[in-house]
């Protein structure tokens, strides 16, 4: 997710600076848990190649649309730890996180022979490019 942050250097206030510094670690702790999809895409024999890293996600979390020239990778995470001494839970943490990446490709892909699969934390896409063509020419009255 990009952020855009327009600095008012007339506005500052050191004050505030320095209280919001002191919370910044935190922030920076739950944003490193969301799934970051790094993409390599190439283009070879009617094919786009899309492999997208996506460490530390099952493979049953992730899900993939296609439509059209659309492309879509859903990843979620869920994880769960409990510590327990003796008979009781001395500390319970859980987390969720989700992430996506939309690209948007040149041609239109053919939906019914793509392809996916997922090893070792990189999922491989192939997606042939559609040979049919929906273009219109129109007429001008």
């Amino acid at each position: 997710m990009n952020e855009l942050r327009v600095n008012d250097l007339l506005a500052l206030d050191p004050m505030e600076d320095m209280y919001r510094g002191l919370l910044r670690p935190w922030r920076i702790d739950t944003l490193d848990r969301t799934p970051r999809i790094s993409v390599d895409l190439n283009e070879s024999d009617g094919n786009y190649i899309l492999k997208a890293e996506v460490p530390g996600v099952r493979k049953e979390d992730i899900e993939v649309r296609v439509d059209g020239n659309q492309v879509t990778i859903n990843a979620e995470v869920k994880k769960e730890t409990e510590d327990k001494q003796g008979g009781r839970v001395m500390r319970s943490e859980r987390y969720q996180g989700r992430s996506s990446r939309t690209l948007w490709l040149d041609c239109p892909v053919d939906e019914g022979r793509a392809t996916a699969r997922y090893e070792n934390g990189v999922l491989q896409l192939t997606l042939p490019k559609s040979t049919s063509s929906s273009a219109k020419r129109l007429s001008i009255s």
